[in-house]
């Protein structure tokens, strides 16, 4: 049966490069070559100077972006594990064109095998700086630098989420769970299956069943996907 998750983090300087060589199962950790769940990966609207490489692209980020600022933000969602891998695939690009756009991107999919019950557990790990691309064709020093709005050639790419405040960061939120739904669903019906998902909270839908506050790793970790989206959000104070 499908199942509903979705969460989205921010990265700080310093950790794109090693994050984005985790999600790829790269690296010269041999940990990493010795997972075997990783089943895809792709990137795309890189910079010019990148020549098309995303770790220079994280390592460049990791660099230059200002101190203080989100060096990536990331989605994590799961994936129907009913739909072949290409058609994982397929899902994957179509939620990246609304939500990410003509931004820097980079994503792996993974299907580990859950410990109880042997069963294949899809999801991907999507990676994205939030600064948009322009005309201007910027060095990689530049092209993290602050946005200049008088002289746009002077300064670096504009932050999307640049002056938002935290409610429509929450309403933005909300209406991407309901997008990555939807694409779930027509997915599922397109090749077939009867299975669903949806993206509202067990209280929206009338579902008692809430987490403990005092949970633990133990708790967290017997917690389905949907739940521990929730119990996620709760704690950042997405959720009432």
């Amino acid at each position: 049966m499908a199942s509903y998750h979705l969460s989205i983090k921010s990265g700080k300087k310093g950790n794109a490069a090693n994050h984005a060589t985790y999600i790829a199962r790269e690296g010269k950790n041999g940990n990493y070559l010795k997972r075997s769940d990783l089943i895809a990966t792709d990137h795309g609207n890189l910079p010019n100077w990148t020549q098309g490489n995303p770790t220079a692209f994280w390592k460049m980020a990791d660099m230059h972006e200002r101190k203080n600022g989100a060096v990536y933000r990331e989605y994590e969602i799961a994936i129907p594990k009913e739909l072949t891998v290409e058609q994982q695939r397929q899902l994957v690009n179509e939620f990246i064109k609304p939500e990410i756009g003509e931004k820097p991107y980079h994503f792996a999919i993974h299907s580990p095998t859950a410990a109880l019950g042997g069963i294949a557990q899809p999801h991907a790990h999507i990676m994205f700086s939030d600064r948009k691309p322009d005309d201007i064709d910027r060095p990689p020093e530049q092209h993290f630098k602050r946005f200049n709005p008088v002289n746009p050639e002077l300064g670096g790419c504009k932050k999307d989420s640049g002056g938002k405040d935290r409610s429509v960061l929450k309403g933005d939120l909300m209406t991407t769970r309901a997008t990555w739904a939807q694409l779930q669903n027509s997915s599922l019906e397109k090749y077939g299956y009867e299975a669903r998902v949806d993206h509202r909270s067990n209280k929206v839908r009338g579902i008692e069943r809430t987490p403990e506050k005092h949970l633990g790793p133990i708790g967290i970790k017997k917690m389905t996907l949907q739940e521990k989206t929730e119990y996620s959000d709760k704690r950042q104070g997405l959720l009432a």
